[in-house]
C-alpha cells in the first residue's frame, strides 16, 4: 500500500474527505519527524515506538578496492513494533 491508498483508505474509514485525511495524516508524520530530529521518541501504546539510535563508529572495507576504512557513528530512525502489533502480525499467515 503506498501513501495515496492509505489516505483513502483512512478518508473513507473516517468519513472524511481525501485533503482532510491527507492533511492529519501530513501533520502527523511531520511531527513525528520534528520530535525525532530533536532527539525525542513517540510512543503509541499497542502500535509501537519510533525513536532515535546512535550506531557506533566501526571499521569497514571497500568492497570495490578491498581498503580499510573508518565508517562515522550515525543516528538513524528506529522504529519498534508494540506488543499488539507484533502479535498481530505474527499469527497472520504468509
Amino acid at each position: 500500500m503506498n501513501k495515496t491508498e492509505l489516505l483513502k483508505e483512512v478518508a473513507k474509514k473516517a468519513e472524511l474527505t481525501f485533503k482532510d485525511a491527507q492533511k492529519g495524516l501530513d501533520t502527523t508524520l511531520h511531527i513525528i519527524k520534528e520530535t525525532l530530529k530533536k532527539g525525542g521518541k513517540i510512543t503509541l501504546v499497542g502500535f509501537g515506538t519510533f525513536s532515535v539510535y546512535t550506531r557506533k563508529g566501526r571499521n569497514g572495507r571497500n568492497p570495490q578496492t578491498g581498503k580499510t576504512m573508518k565508517i562515522s557513528p550515525k543516528a538513524v530512525a528506529k522504529f519498534k513494533a508494540g506488543k499488539m502489533l507484533s502479535d498481530l502480525v505474527k499469527t497472520k499467515k504468509r
